[in-house]
């Protein structure tokens, strides 16, 4: 395989499979996330799973890695929407920031201006 093939991983790609795994979670429109922030500043975020019928798991909270989650809020791959504000915590609805779409195709050459028109005067006599 040439060296040009080899191309170096994006920048704003996951670090860690976990980090991977989180933003799959939130990504995921079935699975809401949320934060809750407590009054002393310990943050937890966590998903509903719901019941399994046939392996008979899940009906519970799952709570999702504190460092990983963080880490995808400081590199802006993840947004807290709007606080629901209790007197002991704050709890916040966790969505994924997609980023702006690029063009499908870039034009190589430039574009060619519209001829412009000649104007003329008439005076007045």
């Amino acid at each position: 395989m040439p060296l040009t093939a080899i191309r170096p991983p994006a920048a704003d790609a996951p670090r860690t499979p976990a980090t991977a795994d989180v933003l799959r979670t939130v990504s995921d429109a079935r699975t809401p996330v949320f934060v809750t922030v407590h009054a002393n500043g310990r943050r937890r975020y966590s998903y509903w799973r719901p019941l399994d019928s046939t392996t008979g798991r899940g009906g519970c909270y799952v709570a999702l890695p504190t460092a990983e989650c963080d880490e995808l809020l400081s590199t802006g791959r993840i947004a807290l929407g709007d606080p629901l504000a209790d007197p002991t915590k704050t709890t916040y609805r966790v969505r994924p920031v997609r980023a702006p779409q690029t063009p499908a195709r870039i034009s190589s050459a430039p574009a060619r201006p519209a001829p412009a028109r000649e104007r003329v005067r008439v005076r007045a006599a």
